[in-house]
């Protein structure tokens, strides 16, 4: 067990700012809040100016940040910039995602986030033929967390499918496992450790078929893990599922068990009052 004492010039308390506070942490974590230390104790640690509470990065693509300054440029839609993702996750290696990763997490490290939701997909090498270790790109994030000093949890992704009844394209071939067991059997051997969680994804309700969702769902709540979803990012993706299913997207969800208290839906962006309730009361 490893303890440490802080001395805070400033901290902020949740509603105010206070100076002179002593902080104590023992393997990781705060054990003791102690304000109206007028001087630092013998041994503390020293922070001058104010110190506020980590930050969380809940939803991370890293190597998204390989796009910046591109993406942007002259005019389309998600479905446009869709392929220049694409055509960056192509190019990835554990190896250069590892670099890339180290690289994002640095930069928000030094913005004060302390702790990252890992949205991973990219599995595979091109053509979607499994590494020697068939989790490379994920251990390369996770590695990449560890030496840039930020927490994450891996929410390792099942993506399986192009769209309703649809194989994968070229493109997605390394992102799929071919079914949510292959899925859930790679993302088992994963292994946490002091900075590193694993958690799970649906990428979509395009992304999995809709008869293997409940395996992602229940791989989560074996294991007690977070568990993401991209939900109702394009009015496209809604009108195709309501004539395939015959329902939203969140409906879909919790016909299958998908919704529940550890389950974030990331976007959420073209919900009903029903969609909204339900999500509510999950």
């Amino acid at each position: 067990m490893t303890s440490k004492t802080y001395w805070l010039e400033h901290a902020w308390l949740g509603t105010h700012v206070e100076p002179g506070v002593t902080l104590e942490v023992r393997d990781g974590r705060i054990t003791a809040v102690r304000p109206d230390a007028d001087t630092p104790p013998s041994g503390a640690e020293v922070l001058r100016g104010l110190t506020l509470p980590g930050l969380a990065n809940a939803h991370s693509h890293a190597f998204h940040r390989a796009l910046r300054g591109t993406a942007q440029v002259g005019s389309g839609t998600f479905w446009t910039w869709r392929e220049v993702m694409y055509a960056t996750a192509a190019r990835l290696t554990p190896d250069t995602y590892h670099a890339l990763a180290r690289a994002v997490y640095a930069e928000m490290a030094l913005a004060g986030v302390t702790a990252v939701g890992e949205f991973h997909y990219v599995h595979h090498a091109p053509g979607g033929t499994h590494y020697a270790d068939p989790n490379a790109m994920g251990e390369a994030l996770i590695a990449a967390a560890a030496e840039a000093g930020i927490r994450i949890t891996l929410l390792d992704t099942a993506y399986l499918s192009s769209g309703f009844g649809q194989p994968p394209t070229a493109h997605q071939l390394r992102f799929s496992d071919g079914t949510a067991d292959s899925w859930a059997e790679r993302c088992s051997v994963l292994k946490e450790r002091d900075h590193a969680r694993i958690g799970a994804a649906v990428h979509s309700v395009r992304a999995v078929p809709a008869d293997q969702l409940a395996t992602v769902a229940r791989w989560a709540e074996e294991r007690r893990a977070p568990l993401h979803v991209h939900l109702s990012e394009q009015t496209a993706e809604n009108e195709a599922c309501l004539e395939i299913h015959g329902c939203t997207p969140t409906q879909l969800l919790a016909l299958h068990g998908v919704l529940g208290p550890r389950t974030t839906g990331v976007h959420n962006t073209h919900l009903t009052a029903e969609d909204i309730s339900l999500i509510g009361g999950s």
